[in-house]
């Protein structure tokens, strides 16, 4: 295990590691988004909800206010179907309102179906590729100014293992989390010499979601981790201790 990877699994994070820092959370209404919104804002940081379902981010919004955190902002937003004039659109309230992000946590994906290819329904195909590649890429284009307007910024994207090789039935999931780990090095690359932005991936691994579930429907979710389990590396990978991290994939749950 690297000396990265082991400070990220290992990670204590002070209680006001996020205090003043914004950071945007996709997916944010269910999931690991969802416990990643709580945790940020449990530790200072003033949380952007970004997600589908509006009573969903609400519900988010109320815990974390009932919990004392900073008040965070709702960004109800159809990654299925938003353009990129949307992305700007949203960019340019969130300059108006906050002038900076530090941090953008790409964490909303679609499972689509698990089928052969030649099976593979392309709608199915268009919508998973919309979702978990196409939007991540106009988001993170739309908002690079904001971040860079930040002295210390990161943005974080969301792998999985079949992102690293491949399987068999897994279709445009696999394809998508593949091309979600070359745009993740092609930023890193971009950006390490030309802002205080760094940019990394996280693989959660196997984890209690309701897409886990589509997935595996036979598994017994109380023999894997929760999301609240697997928080330690998104706070390092998000926060002021992965300064120095740039360009690297992680694995939320080594093998």
């Amino acid at each position: 295990m690297t000396d990265f990877q082991n400070d990220a699994l290992n990670y204590a994070c002070p209680e006001d590691a996020f205090k003043d820092r914004i950071i945007l959370v996709t997916g944010a209404g269910a999931g690991i988004g969802r416990t990643a919104a709580l945790t940020l804002a449990a530790h200072g940081a003033t949380v952007i909800l970004l997600g589908r379902t509006q009573e969903k981010l609400e519900r988010v919004y109320d815990e974390i206010k009932a919990a004392g955190g900073p008040e965070p902002a709702l960004a109800p937003v159809n990654l299925a179907v938003a353009r990129p004039e949307d992305y700007l659109e949203l960019a340019g309230l969130f300059e108006k309102e906050f002038g900076r992000l530090d941090g953008i946590l790409h964490n909303a994906s679609i499972l689509g179906d698990i089928t052969p290819m030649d099976r593979y329904g392309t709608g199915t195909w268009d919508s998973v590729m919309q979702v978990n590649v196409n939007s991540a890429f106009y988001l993170t284009q739309a908002m690079l100014p904001l971040l860079r307007a930040s002295d210390d910024a990161r943005l974080l994207f969301t792998s999985s293992s079949v992102g690293r090789k491949g399987r068999a039935f897994w279709g445009a999931y696999a394809v998508s989390k593949a091309a979600t780990e070359n745009l993740a090095q092609v930023l890193a690359e971009e950006l390490e010499s030309t802002s205080n932005i760094r940019v990394n991936t996280i693989n959660p691994g196997g984890t209690r979601t309701d897409m886990r579930a589509l997935a595996y429907p036979g598994e017994d979710p109380m023999t894997i981790k929760t999301p609240a389990d697997i928080m330690a590396p998104y706070l390092y990978l998000l926060g002021p201790a992965s300064k120095e991290t740039n360009g690297q994939s992680i694995d939320a749950q080594p093998k």
